[in-house]
């Protein structure tokens, strides 16, 4: 039987996920390169098209979380969609572009590419089966007035975050093209 789940949990997942996904992304420049790049549009250690992928995921994938070939299929696709048009709303919002695979083999006009829709099936794959249920478990055992307090106070400094950044978008070598 499910447990019940409250708008907290929804949040949490949601910043937790984007600093995962910053993580991710820092972690990929640190061996790349060699150096650390604070990655994506906020100054803060998270990137939100991490999370609202993982949230839309979620949400979506719930009745075919017995069929692997299939949320790899729906990940790939709907994480590649929502990666395409952020790419897009965001060059148009700001005239700068946070990622660019234009030399990456099957592209559509910088915003996707082949190996990131693939990367994004695997992920969907982590996050249904491995990252939801580890993270379903340790936030039923966090006691609900830590789980609000955190829930305030990161929500607090990621909209502050986000403001600051709608006007001062971190950009530079590394982080846009």
């Amino acid at each position: 039987m499910r447990k019940k789940v409250s708008f907290d949990y929804y949040v949490l997942l949601f910043l937790f996920v984007s600093f995962l996904g910053w993580m991710w992304e820092v972690g990929i420049y640190l061996v790349r390169d060699g150096a650390f790049v604070n990655r994506g549009i906020l100054s803060g250690p998270w990137l939100p098209i991490y999370g609202a992928g993982a949230l839309f995921l979620y949400f979506l994938l719930r009745p075919w979380k017995r069929r692997p070939a299939l949320v790899f299929l729906i990940s790939t696709t709907v994480c590649s969609l929502l990666e395409y048009l952020a790419g897009f709303f965001l060059e148009k919002a700001w005239g700068v572009r946070w990622w660019d695979y234009s030399g990456m083999y099957l592209n559509l006009d910088g915003h996707v590419c082949l190996m990131s829709g693939l990367m994004f099936g695997l992920g969907g794959l982590f996050l249904v089966f491995v990252l939801i249920p580890v993270y379903t478990g340790l936030h039923h055992k966090i006691p609900e007035k830590g789980r609000l307090a955190a829930m305030l106070l990161l929500s607090g400094i990621f909209v502050a975050d986000a403001a600051y950044s709608a006007d001062f978008p971190n950009i530079g070598r590394g982080i846009t093209y």
